[in-house]
């Protein structure tokens, strides 16, 4: 392994992740509406996600996915479905309830931080999953690790790649969900929270209707 392919696949694999798609909207989502631990907790969720497909790709394993046309297309469903169960949720998202009691300006009351509590299994959850149930991340993955890996590649030189790519994708999420988890704008934010799940409703419904037509 040269320092030239691994810093191949680091910068790859940044620009992946810092592209916006259902995975940003859901890490935000979370973190605004559960807090920091939420945000945390989906961010390492969804590393890990993308950890288990790079360790895939470099075994083999992905191609499986890839080259089944029931296989790929039914994660993609069911991907599809999962996006759009998420934005159905966001639509239907209630305005918190406002209760009299001292805030500090600018930051979000116990009151109105519980009145849309998001428990670490269902951030778990829907971390893991937006990246799990998307099979193109294979064939991202696939197509990335191809111009690096060969016969010569050695089988730990393929785990310090699947350690890149893991560490670079949730360390992306965990700073997402760290800057807007600031108290100094959050409580801002959660003030204005059921806006804010109507618009990631809205984005991962579109999401989802775009990869159903391309089924």
């Amino acid at each position: 392994m040269t320092i030239t392919s691994w810093l191949t696949i680091v910068s790859v694999c940044l620009l992946g992740a810092m592209s916006p798609g259902p995975s940003l909207a859901v890490v935000l989502r979370q973190t605004l509406s559960g807090g920091r631990k939420a945000g945390l907790i989906t961010a390492i969720a969804h590393g890990l996600g993308f950890g288990i497909y790079a360790l895939a790709c470099v075994s083999g394993i992905a191609l499986v996915i890839t080259t089944s046309p029931v296989l790929f297309t039914g994660l993609q469903w069911l991907g599809a479905g999962f996006l759009i169960w998420l934005g159905i949720k966001g639509l239907r998202a209630k305005a918190p309830v406002a209760v009299e009691g001292a805030a500090a300006p600018g930051a979000a009351s116990p009151e109105l931080q519980a009145a849309t509590p998001i428990a670490g299994s269902s951030a778990f959850r829907d971390g893991f999953l937006v990246v799990f149930l998307n099979p193109k991340i294979a064939v991202f993955l696939i197509a990335v690790f191809s111009q690096v890996i060969g016969n010569h590649t050695t089988g730990m030189e393929r785990l310090v790649y699947v350690a890149t790519a893991m560490i670079i994708d949730m360390g992306w999420y965990i700073i997402v969900a760290w800057l807007f988890s600031n108290p100094l704008w959050l409580g801002r934010l959660q003030k204005n929270s059921v806006w804010l799940e109507r618009i990631f409703g809205v984005i991962l419904i579109a999401v989802a209707a775009r990869l159903l037509v391309g089924v």
